[in-house]
């Protein structure tokens, strides 16, 4: 399956960062292009298998690493975080920048903006960022019901930056989200089985030293501002803008669910009329990682082939 090339390359932004960007071409002529984002504490690598999954099905794909991640660097932030000021509008400036690259590199072709966990709240903030841009969007696995508790968090936060500073990570907000969420799987064999029911998935994410790390309480605090900005614009989304939108419901992350089916029921009373909601039974966090992801990657590939019918592409 999509025999070309996954290697990486670098990629200046205006926000100055360069990005890591891996691509791989369609297999055959080319329907569109998917670009992905990646979720918290990952990197772009780990999106290997869907991406050639979509070549397979006529689609260009391509993944960089978001700041703060991976093998991306920037001059205004250390490891862990977006950058020391404004990090919440550079890294969708970062995406943006890679929007060009695929303009660049295949242009007249329609544009998939996909993001997984973090990367949902970054897509969605870039499709109201930049609505003219993408045929379609999908949000995958992501929270944006922040609410109270997001409250709470960025009061704990604004603590802990008076008491430790902010280039430094949380000592809370771990035990808010991933040691949480790890409690609430039975039996679990690792503290990280909440990410998969697959053994050597959760396993490789465990070994691989990027993936797994506490993020510095700057960059929470710009996440904080990204889903707070990305589920209070949607009425800046077209309404009818294509939307698949995943949920795991056994994934403690979004309620088993719960926030996904929130955010889809409040797109449709802003007056938007292509949401497709899917609700995986028994799927934790990580649907591409997941026992049953070769179903989850052929229903997003369905919906993506009647997203591009007919459309020219995206500028």
């Amino acid at each position: 399956m999509g025999d070309g090339v996954f290697s990486t390359v670098l990629r200046a932004s205006p926000t100055g960062a360069q990005l890591a960007v891996r691509q791989i071409e369609a297999d055959g002529e080319a329907r569109g292009v998917v670009q992905i984002n990646h979720g918290l504490a990952e990197h772009g690598g780990r999106y290997e298998r869907f991406a050639r999954f979509l070549a397979t099905r006529g689609y260009h794909a391509v993944v960089h690493d978001t700041r703060g991640h991976g093998l991306t660097t920037a001059p205004d932030a250390l490891p862990r975080e977006f950058a020391r000021e404004n990090g919440d509008r550079k890294v969708i400036g970062d995406i943006d920048a890679i929007h060009d690259l695929v303009a660049e590199t295949h242009p007249n072709l329609p544009v998939i903006c996909f993001g997984h966990s973090l990367g949902g709240t970054l897509a969605l903030n870039y499709a109201e960022t930049r609505p003219d841009r993408i045929a379609g969007l999908a949000v995958w696995n992501a929270n944006l019901e922040a609410g109270l508790m997001g409250r709470l968090g960025q009061a704990i936060l604004a603590a802990e930056t008076m008491l430790i500073g902010s280039d430094v990570p949380s000592v809370m907000l771990p035990k808010l989200t991933f040691q949480t969420w790890a409690k609430s799987v039975r039996n679990a064999r690792t503290e990280f089985d909440w990410l998969s029911r697959d053994p050597a998935e959760v396993d490789a994410y465990i070994a691989d030293p990027e993936c797994g790390w506490d993020a510095n309480v700057s960059m929470w605090k710009d996440i904080f501002r990204l889903l707070y900005r990305g589920g209070g614009s949607i009425d800046r989304l077209p309404k009818d803008l294509p939307v698949h939108l995943v949920g795991g419901q056994s994934d403690p992350a979004t309620e088993n669910g719960k926030a996904v089916a929130a955010l889809s029921k409040r797109m449709k009373a802003a007056g938007m009329t292509r949401v497709d909601l899917l609700l995986l039974p028994d799927t934790r966090h990580e649907t591409l990682q997941e026992l049953n992801r070769n179903e989850a990657m052929t229903g997003f590939a369905d919906w993506a082939d009647k997203v591009v019918a007919g459309r020219t592409g995206s500028g």
